[in-house]
């Protein structure tokens, strides 16, 4: 009764497993930090990583190519995001939001649907914010 019980434990995990998709492909991702005034690399470096697990969890059928931190364009970003974005309602201070940016492909499927098949993404934005200086980076918004 044990085998049995046991082949059926085993039968279940694997029908479970096929039927899980698997998040974005993050594996041979080109990460680039540009030099910062406004954080040190172990804060860049940790908002790449937030980025990355938020890729590999939610972007089924995408594949990850570069992400990338420059100052200049993070800023620009920023400011938009303090002005007119998500910034301007919830309380965050400038100090705490970073932005990166990636260039990502998407394979046939399209992704969740939201994306076009077989077409890669440039320039893409990922927005992160933090409640205090060294706070944890979670991301808060993400696209163009």
């Amino acid at each position: 009764m044990k085998r049995v019980y046991l082949i059926f434990l085993i039968f279940i995990f694997f029908a479970l497993s096929a039927c899980v998709q698997n998040g974005g492909i993050t594996d041979n991702v080109e990460v680039t930090i540009g030099t910062s005034d406004r954080f040190s690399t172990a804060e860049i470096e940790s908002a790449v990583d937030r980025v990355i697990r938020k890729f590999a969890a939610d972007f089924v059928g995408c594949e990850l190519l570069q992400l990338w931190y420059d100052e200049d364009e993070s800023n620009f970003n920023v400011d938009s995001y303090m002005q007119s974005g998500r910034g301007s309602v919830n309380g965050v201070e400038r100090e705490n939001v970073i932005v990166l940016h990636s260039n990502f492909y998407v394979d046939s499927s399209g992704g969740d649907g939201s994306f076009n098949p077989n077409e890669t993404y440039y320039n893409w934005s990922w927005i992160l914010i933090r409640d205090r200086a060294n706070g944890t980076w979670r991301v808060d918004d993400w696209g163009y």
